[in-house]
């Protein structure tokens, strides 16, 4: 009887338990449907020496290269392109299917031949043995290592930073695929490899995508064994003379296999537009576009609820969609609409006056009771208007752009993409006051614009920097006619929920500017795709050649200047110049022409300037071209950092400040660039990276870095004095010493002598004395504002270099084996005082779980490869980026050695 009772007891237990399973929610499972799982492990790769050695699986023919010219300036005008024939070898037909979800005539579709070209070759079998080829993770840049390639007829000059990015290669992988997924549909999801990426899976090809800058997905549920492994090779082909900065090479962004139902939220599927939007309410319309990839009509629910984002973490549910029912035929894909009003929104908006706030939305899509695929989206609620006399409002908040430009690089890094590496940059810039970032000139890694999000920058997403003229032989030029719809409509699907983009640029300097109507047809047709995907956010297109009686700038809704708000070769040093653009300054004829559109600087200033290196005599200009004896010693490869020289056809800060200050209905301004970067060294095209920076190539801010803090963050009590006062063989000559400050007046001590107080006048941005006499001692400014104390700073002369000295960002990491520590060396004297003119060499040397990723010091001429772990300092600094090793916790031990001088050690704790 007992025995009966337990048994019968124990039967009740499994029917109420199988009964609360059956009645749980489809909608509060625990887990997603939908899996996104990273494969950025395990990889290998092999790249052929040369492109003589390479396959013939090639996209398509490419025009030879002669003579090309690797040194001219940013600004020469692009060229028509070559005609060229079609080769019967060429893999574009099998390629071009791939942009057909982007490609809005269904008539133009393009039409997959039979077959599968190279499915007889080795690497793309699952049998070949790859054994011999290199071990590598995610994202990758094959070039960064380099050597740098020297001289004026390296194969890769400095324009592309003379790193070996250009060539053909090879990765391989072995996906999981199983039983349990045969009714999926299986996607891999790749957010950008350079370039021309052609995919196959267990020896049939799959599909490709060219530009090396956008996301991309290739569906690879029809070639999947779901009965074991899956052999993936995927072909990359990075042509040379095919950009006019560093482009990285190799999958150097990450990859995502993603698994889902047969019925399933499309890829970025989901857009949420805001309007109405207040302090009080802001109405919330969400599209989600469902596809099923079935062989039958499915009958879906879908329901959507809204939650605060609060550290990543879902916080309160702030509003629900309600559910709708649909059909989904099969094969076919639909669009449905709801819409909700939240009531006192946490609004979105840069700081410092306002916060980013940010919502997710999570989608349900619910077939017979059971949950098919849920879809996270994140958005943020935001208002912006456009005033053509003010700028850009924000919540209704006037803010005015302190933007500067940023390419894709991490300097040491390369291309290969790293969160905390971007994260780091975004900091260093909002300590500068930069409060936008202008993408130049591409689509980004859909992180960093994660990132920009987080942290409150205001984005411009840009996508081409050529369209049917070439600016080099091998640009996006070559593949415009076939891929600029995909392209276009690609980087606004997958980037219009973000609600740090304000603006989207369908263009960079384009060649097409020079062609009148022609030129502009084309502008107007990309404008109008842009629209389609997003009617909500402005267009635009940069110029620095088109004037406001072209049609070119009919189609945009804001006016971007590269260079033309303050005019282009307007210094007397450039008259008798006549084969190089002039022009004249645009902000009023631009403004009296379209007085209903805004006017921004997309580019500015492109001054120059090499990290504490001051070249004499100084000009007496507000802004000076850069040439041997004026800012520049072509010797040494290096501008002076007086900051008042800018490349020929750009301006000093000051002289971009003083223009906008007098064109108040100008938005503002996105100054180029932000940090150094890999390649077009302008003017010394020996080097490897750029000298435009505000902050160097290993993170280090140069002067230039605290003028635009005097004007950006003008609350901030600061002053800064330049130059170093280390010139013992300049005792008794003039050295003239400036000074930058927020605040607005400022006393200068030498020796504790006043050299006299100067007061910024209209339209000055620094204070100058120009005629002190070098004796060393101490420097000291005492900067002012309204009558009061407001900072001050002391400048000394040093010692001798006696110590180093380290100082990491970050001293607890996480032992993923992406994490960083950027680590700082200082050489310093006895006193602790950095030497700033110290270029000593320095070991490295580390213990513990983590890796010497690279090292660097700012020095645009130095051609030491990155993965060096003996560099020279560069005026005093010198970087060492350390990584974490994965899943291994414990304690990392930096050692910086130079002979002569005291060893510096950090730790990290790597958890």
């Amino acid at each position: 009887m007992c025995k009966l009772t337990s048994r019968v007891l124990d039967l009740l237990i499994l029917i109420c338990f199988i009964i609360i399973i059956s009645c749980k929610s489809p909608t509060t499972h625990d887990e997603s449907p939908r899996e996104r799982i990273s494969i950025n492990d395990g990889w290998k790769f092999m790249k052929y020496a040369s492109s003589e050695d390479a396959d013939d699986l090639f996209y398509d023919v490419r025009p030879e290269v002669v003579n090309a010219n690797d040194s001219k300036d940013a600004d020469t005008p692009a060229t028509e392109a070559e005609k060229l024939e079609a080769s019967k070898k060429a893999l574009k037909p099998y390629i071009l299917p791939t942009a057909n979800p982007f490609i809005k005539d269904k008539s133009k579709h393009h039409k997959r031949p039979e077959g599968h070209p190279g499915s007889d070759f080795p690497f793309v079998q699952a049998t070949f043995d790859d054994s011999s080829w290199e071990n590598v993770n995610l994202p990758h840049d094959w070039a960064i290592k380099g050597p740098f390639q020297e001289g004026s007829n390296a194969e890769v000059g400095g324009g592309m930073g003379r790193l070996p990015s250009n060539g053909i290669a090879w990765y391989r992988r072995k996906i999981e695929v199983t039983e349990a997924d045969k009714n999926k549909s299986i996607y891999l999801d790749m957010d950008g490899a350079m370039s021309y990426t052609i995919v196959w899976l267990n020896g049939k090809l799959v599909g490709g995508w060219p530009y090396g800058y956008n996301s991309f997905r290739l569906d690879l549920t029809p070639y999947i064994n779901f009965e074991g492994k899956n052999q993936l090779a995927i072909r990359l082909d990075n042509p040379n003379h095919s950009a006019r900065w560093y482009p990285g090479g190799g999958i150097y962004r990450n990859v995502w296999l993603t698994k889902t139902n047969k019925v399933h939220v499309s890829h970025w599927g989901t857009t949420v537009i805001t309007s109405n939007v207040s302090k009080e309410s802001a109405d919330i319309h969400f599209d989600v576009t469902v596809e099923n990839n079935s062989d039958s009509d499915s009958d879906i629910e879908t329901i959507t609820k809204i939650y605060e984002l609060k550290n990543n973490d879902n916080g309160t549910q702030v509003a629900t969609i309600e559910k709708t029912n649909s059909k989904i035929s099969a094969g076919k894909n639909r669009t449905i609409k709801g819409s909700v009003t939240i009531e006192n929104p946490k609004l979105w908006g840069p700081p410092p006056t306002q916060t980013p706030n940010l919502y997710k939305a999570i989608t349900s899509i619910v077939s017979e009771g059971i949950l098919i695929d849920e879809y996270e989206t994140i958005f943020g609620i935001k208002d912006v208007k456009l005033d053509p006399n003010q700028g850009i409002l924000v919540n209704g908040e006037l803010i005015k752009i302190q933007g500067v430009n940023e390419h894709h690089d991490f300097g040491a890094m390369g291309a290969a993409f790293n969160v905390r590496a971007a994260e780091r940059k975004l900091e260093i810039l909002k300590d500068m006051g930069v409060n936008a970032i202008r993408m130049a000139h591409n689509p980004p890694a859909p992180e960093l614009l994660e990132l920009t999000d987080k942290m409150g920058f205001l984005v411009i997403d840009e996508v081409f920097d050529s369209w049917e003229r070439k600016k080099t032989p091998h640009d996006f030029h070559l593949i415009f006619p076939d891929w600029h719809e995909a392209d276009i409509r690609a980087m606004v699907r997958r980037d219009k929920n973000h609600p740090s983009i304000i603006m989207w640029s369908y263009g960079n300097e384009v060649g097409e500017q020079y062609t009148d109507e022609e030129g502009a047809a084309i502008g107007k047709r990309l404008s109008d795709i842009v629209k389609e995907e997003d009617p909500t956010r402005p267009t635009t297109s940069a110029m620095n050649w088109a004037k406001s009686d072209m049609p070119f700038s009919n189609a945009m809704d804001v006016i971007s200047f590269n260079y033309q708000g303050e005019g282009i070769r307007q210094d007397p040093i450039f008259d008798n110049i006549t084969d190089r653009i002039k022009t004249i300054p645009q902000y009023e004829p631009y403004h009296k022409k379209f007085p209903n559109k805004v006017i921004l600087s997309s580019e500015t200033a492109s001054a120059a300037s090499s990290r504490g290196v001051y070249l004499f005599p100084v000009s007496d200009l507000m802004s000076s071209p850069i040439r041997d004896g004026m800012g520049g010693d072509s010797k040494i490869k290096q501008v002076s950092a007086y900051e008042l020289y800018a490349v020929d056809f750009g301006s000093s800060a000051d002289k971009v400040f003083a223009s906008l200050d007098k064109h108040p209905y100008s938005a503002g301004e996105f100054v180029w660039t932000g940090f150094d970067y890999l390649g077009e060294p302008t003017p010394y095209y020996d080097a490897r990276s750029s000298y435009n920076g505000i902050i160097d190539l290993a993170g280090f801010p140069k002067d230039r870095f605290y003028l635009y803090q005097s004007r950006w963050r003008p609350d901030l009590p600061m002053v800064h004095i330049l130059p170093h006062w280390n010139w013992p063989e300049r005792i008794g000559k003039i050295t003239p010493v400036h000074v930058f400050t927020s605040g607005d007046e400022v006393e200068l001590f030498l020796n504790g002598k006043s050299l006299g107080k100067k007061k910024k006048g209209a339209y000055e941005y620094r204070l100058r004395w120009d005629d002190v006499m070098y004796q060393p001692g101490e420097l000291k400014a005492i900067a002012y504002k309204n009558g009061k104390v407001w900072a001050d700073k002391i400048v000394k002369t040093t010692e001798e270099a006696s110590k180093l000295m380290a100082k990491a960002d970050r001293t607890t990491i996480d032992g993923d084996g992406k994490d960083l520590s950027f680590i700082t060396i200082e050489v310093k004297d006895k006193n602790g005082l950095i030497v700033p003119t110290a270029n000593n060499s320095i070991e490295f040397e580390i213990e513990g779980p983590g890796e010497i990723l690279a090292t660097d010091n700012g020095d645009a001429s130095d051609l030491t490869a990155f993965v060096s772990k003996k560099r020279n300092a560069f005026n005093g600094l010198a970087l060492v980026v350390v990584r974490s090793k994965k899943d291994v916790k414990g304690n990392i031990k930096v050692t910086a050695k130079s002979n002569g001088l005291e060893m510096a050690i950090v730790n990290i704790i790597s958890k």
